[in-house]
């Protein structure tokens, strides 16, 4: 079989991406908070606490509502950041994310809010897709801060 016609094992896979056992965890991000501090301008504590406002600032969403990320507050994929969703429906109460995982950020998770918006990449790009999130880290999309 020539070299052509053989698929690569794993290991050959990951040596020509540049992992192997002498560089396991290069992909993986083991750098300080302190990098992250100096892109955020402020001391930790203080941005926790800001995030942690965010995420208690209510708002009244209803069907036909534009709502996107708020700054920080980004724990899925989708959507962008800057880019909007629209509510379909409001679920009072919320459900609870079914995630078993304990170590999950979406393990109890209150899902509040149902959002369409369109999927970003192949197949399907384009259509029309709905999920479920937790409304509390959503706002009203203001297009001119897009």
């Amino acid at each position: 079989m020539s070299r052509q016609d053989r698929s690569l094992s794993s290991r050959e896979l990951l040596n020509r991406i540049g992992l192997d056992e002498e560089t396991p965890n290069s992909l993986l991000q083991e750098d300080s908070l302190d990098a992250l501090l100096g892109d955020l301008e402020g001391d930790l504590s203080a941005v926790l606490l800001e995030r942690y406002r965010l995420l208690n600032q209510r708002h009244a969403f209803k069907p036909g509502d534009r709502v996107c990320w708020k700054p920080g507050l980004k724990n899925r994929r989708l959507p962008a950041y800057g880019t909007p969703a629209v509510v379909l429906e409001v679920l009072d109460p919320p459900i609870t994310d079914g995630e078993t995982e304990s170590g999950s950020t979406y393990f109890r998770e209150p899902l509040s809010l149902v959002l369409g918006l369109f999927w970003d990449r192949e197949p399907g790009r384009g259509d029309f897709v709905i999920f479920h999130f937790d409304g509390r880290r959503f706002e009203p999309f203001d297009p001119k801060r897009a």
